[in-house]
């Protein structure tokens, strides 16, 4: 007879993406995750599997969080303008009490090209970031807000490319004024 779960799955699932998040994964050993979980080390063997499924599903846990917090930045009575501004604003400083930066990007940036389950996860991420904004391009575009010189979807990589970067310069000491000045420049070079 299987034994009930003591703790509630997404809560510690959440402690191990907030832990995988400020430390990367090499740095996180299993006694970290047991310890920072606050389950015994055979629960976290019995639900997750190992160190790197746990991570997959951390990634996973958290891709679903951020697609959903940018989605939520958006309102329909927004200008296309003001829909990229929230969503910059909501990667700049709306996350203040997490971990700098983004746990994708710094996954990918140390484990991506040796990790082709992590690369797929960010590829994936990455694409359905490049589907938002070119919708919203695309909307900016219909309105007259947006140059047509370039695709929605040509614009919509370059924006997150600066958005990548963004989150890269965020995990350092870099003045958040400066990361709202590049995202400032960079909306105004969409204008039409």
């Amino acid at each position: 007879m299987s034994r009930s779960k003591e703790f509630d799955v997404n809560e510690v699932l959440d402690k191990a993406m907030i832990l995988f998040w400020e430390q990367g994964y090499e740095k996180t050993s299993m006694s970290d995750l047991v310890t920072h979980m606050g389950i015994h080390r055979r629960s976290l063997y019995d639900t997750f599997g190992d160190k790197h499924s746990l991570f997959l599903q951390a990634i996973t846990r958290y891709m679903g969080k951020v697609q959903a917090n940018l989605t939520s930045e958006i309102k329909p009575s927004q200008t296309a303008t003001e829909a990229l501004y929230a969503i910059f604003q909501f990667m700049v400083t709306d996350q203040e009490d997490l971990p700098s930066g983004c746990l994708l990007v710094n996954s990918v940036t140390e484990l991506a090209a040796r990790d082709a389950e992590v690369n797929a996860k960010s590829i994936e991420s990455f694409k359905g970031t490049e589907d938002m904004l070119e919708q919203i391009i695309l909307w900016g575009q219909q309105d007259g807000e947006f140059t047509t010189k370039q695709s929605a979807k040509e614009l919509a990589e370059y924006l997150h490319t600066v958005s990548i970067g963004i989150r890269v310069m965020g995990r350092s000491s870099v003045d958040k004024a400066k990361l709202l000045h590049i995202v400032d420049v960079s909306i105004d070079l969409l204008k039409s």
